[in-house]
Parts: structure tokens; sequence; C-alpha cells
């Protein structure tokens, strides 16, 4: 299993934390319940179709074994409900069980609503796959086109054998462990502030209990055409438009750095550049700063700050992904500061900005044929306020490209403020018409 996946699982895991996407389409016409299940079937496939197995060392790698098939039954409501539940029900998929580990990893869910519409939900583990694998499974899946990635069966060896495998694994490791140790000893040197100082939250939470927040979540859906020329008349293009709506966004929302009033983006760009690429998650981080004031009139700012924050990505990596090879050496309870440092969180308010380009069609035709409507995102479970108000806030900004529409959904919580749904879907409005622009904002 690649360093990263494994850092990604034990980070979540240090933090009591889950990261799922999920997938929703919304069928006006009757849906094909055969081509569902047909899809429910295929779909178990590829990347998708594994677990995570952890090794019985407690400082050895994990791999991935395989799963192929259905993971958790194919959840289909008899009752109808009515269609202002939509949202209820889908945030409900979310929280049903999911584990890269323990399965399930992935599950589906379909549910009719008394308007006639019918939805339905995707929920996957983002431990076992990245956005772009999903879309690769998706549309493998459509097509009836999954492969076995030649991964062992579950629980295929005997603990004495693993421990012998893990130990040799090591052995070869150990090279490169040396290496990294030497990093390690620079980089704590560097940043041993943000070792050993906690980050202090923006204001103390007033009932800190523990208890996971549901964190508002909308979509924005605009036509791809008036998109695009809005993006070339404002100097841009597509790329530069989400940057700019998100940095706008977050200006709007109050999501800025306190010392400029600068917007800070982390922008993943997928490093997946083949089918035969089979790592969960594939991706560098481009960090990219900028004035969010003039980009709702001129994007040439946002864009040549992407351009930059593109650039240093690829020459000059982030020095804790250097680090990856001692994750298995780390304990748990340094997997949350480990995090927070990679992220920013300790030192910034960054807005995660993920970017999936022109997506296919096939997408859409889970059932065989063309949902009306198709919703998508990241969400992180079992978020409290504690957390949430220590890493000063979360606010994550997505966008693709299907069906002649640019589809952007929109996650955030902000502390003190007011964190309800209808709040968020009136400044996404808002900013959307300083961009003079307009859509559904579902």
């Amino acid at each position: 299993m690649p360093y990263a996946d494994q850092a990604l699982l034990l980070a979540l895991r240090g933090a009591g934390q889950e990261a799922v996407m999920q997938l929703i389409w919304i069928y006006e016409h009757p849906v094909d319940l055969d081509g569902v299940r047909r899809f429910h079937q295929n779909f178990g496939r590829g990347l998708v179709g594994r677990l995570v197995e952890t090794s019985p060392l407690p400082f050895g790698r994990h791999r991935w074994v395989s799963v192929a098939g259905p993971q958790a039954p194919l959840e289909i409501a008899e009752q109808p409900r009515p269609r202002e539940e939509l949202w209820d029900w889908a945030h409900e998929q979310v929280e049903l069980p999911l584990d890269p580990e323990y399965s399930p990893a992935w599950r589906i869910g379909v549910q009719s609503f008394t308007d006639g519409n019918t939805a339905v939900s995707l929920v996957v583990s983002h431990t076992v796959v990245d956005g772009g694998g999903i879309v690769a499974s998706v549309i493998a899946a459509v097509h009836g086109a999954g492969k076995d990635l030649g991964y062992p069966p579950r629980n295929s060896r005997t603990r004495s054998r693993a421990v012998l495998e893990d130990l040799r694994q090591l052995g070869s490791d150990l090279p490169e462990i040396g290496r990294t140790l030497v990093k390690a000893a620079k980089v704590a040197t560097r940043r041993k502030d943000e070792l050993v100082r906690p980050s202090k939250p923006v204001s103390a939470p007033a009932h800190g209990d523990g208890k996971p927040v549901m964190i508002a979540f909308t979509t924005a859906v605009i036509d791809k055409e008036l998109w695009d020329q809005r993006a070339k008349d404002l100097g841009g293009n597509h790329f530069s438009l989400v940057a700019g709506f998100a940095g706008k966004l977050a200006q709007n929302l109050g999501r800025t750095r306190p010392s400029d009033g600068a917007a800070t983006l982390m922008i993943p760009v997928s490093e997946r550049d083949s089918p035969g690429d089979t790592g969960g998650n594939v991706v560098t981080i481009a960090n990219v700063t900028f004035d969010p004031a003039p980009v709702a009139k001129d994007l040439s700012g946002a864009r040549s700050a992407i351009k930059k924050g593109l650039i240093t990505a690829r020459e000059k990596p982030d020095e804790m992904v250097e680090l990856l090879p001692l994750i298995p050496f780390l304990p748990k309870r340094a997997m949350g500061r480990m995090a927070d440092m990679a992220f920013n969180f300790s030192s910034d308010v960054p807005v995660s900005c993920s970017n999936m380009g022109d997506v296919p069609d096939d997408l859409l035709q889970l059932d065989g044929t063309p949902s009306e409507r198709f919703y998508f995102g990241g969400v992180d479970r079992n978020l409290t306020l504690d957390v949430l108000e220590r890493r000063r806030g979360l606010m994550t900004v997505a966008s693709a490209r299907v069906g002649g529409m640019v589809i952007v959904p929109v996650m955030s919580y902000q502390p003190g403020a007011d964190n309800s749904r209808q709040r968020l879907r009136g400044v996404i409005t808002q900013t959307l018409a300083e961009f003079e622009l307009s859509g559904i904002v579902e």
C-alpha cells in the first residue's frame, strides 16, 4: 500500500474521523431499477473492489486486498419521501456504516420522492479511491468493464506468514527509511514550534461536547456555455474562474487570511497518469494565494497565482510528503498534528479547491439512461465542534463539467458565523451574481 494512502488512513483513524465521497443521481424520469442493480454488481471491481489489510507489525506496511463484488446490499426504500427531504436523506446515506478496513468501503441507496423523482446515492471511502479514481470506476461499471487488479484475497495469510513477509518488506525499506530520518531531523528543527505548540482556536466553543457537527453543504449548477463565456470575458479560463469563485466566496464567508485578506487555496492535482496506477489518492497539492477583491472583474491575478502554485508543487514538493516513509513508525496521537501541519490548519485558513474538469457524460448513466441532475462532494464524517474550532473552520469547493453544466459543490463551517445551509445558499447566489452568473443553487 503506498505510504500516502497509509498516511491518510492513520491520520483519519488518529483523529477519529472519516473522509468519504458521495455521488447523487436524480432521475426525473422513471429509473430502471434493473439497471441500478446491474451497476451495483459491476461497481465492486478495480480500485473500489478492495480493502485495507493492516500489518500485524506495529510499524509494518499495510496492503490492499481484494473484495470483489458488492460490499453492502443495495438499499431500495419502499416508501417515497417529500422532495424537500432530499438532502436529509443524502446526509443519512453518508452517515451509514462505512470502513475501508473492515468493510463496507462503499454502498448504494435508492430513494423515490413524492414529486416522482428518484435519487441514487453512492458513498465511497476516500481512503480507497480519490475523485479521479471514482469517476473512472463509475464509468467502467456503467459499461461493465471493471477489471481484477490482482490483489490477494482478504485474510489469505496466516499471522506467522504475515509477520515474516512484513519483516522482509521492512528490510527492503530500511535504506529509504534511513534517508528519510535525516530529512525528518532537518524538518523537525525548522518547524519545531508547529510540532510542540498547540494551535489556538479562533474562539473557544461554548458547547464542545464531542458530538459530530453537521456541516452546511449545497451545490450550484451553472450552464457551461455561460460559464465559459464569463471566464473568457474576465481574461481567464474554466480553472481560474473556479479558483476565483472559490476565493471570492471565501471572502464573502469571512475565510481569508487575517493579516492581508488573501484567499489561500489548496488545489489537488491528479498524478494518476495511467489506468495502471492503483494508488488510492494519487495527487499533488498546489498551494495558491491571491487577493480575492478583484477576481469578479479580472481573473488575471488568480490565473497567475495558479500557474505559480502548480509550478512550485511540481518542482518543489511539500517537505512533509518526503517524510511519508516514516508513517508506519508514528504513534496515532502524532497523526493529528501531522495532518494540521500538512494542511496548514495550524497557521492558515485554507480552502480546499478540487477541479475535476471535463467528465464524460457516461458518468450520468448509472441505470443506463442519463440522469437529469447529478451532484457530488467530499464529506468529512465525525467532525466535532472542538476540531472545527481548532482548525479555524473548514471550507471546500469542487467542480466538474458534465452534461452541458458546471457543477460546483460547496461545504463550509466558519467559527462564530451563521453556518446554516440557507445562509450558504444565499452567499453562493450573491457570489455568482458578482461574477454576473446565475444558476440553480440546490
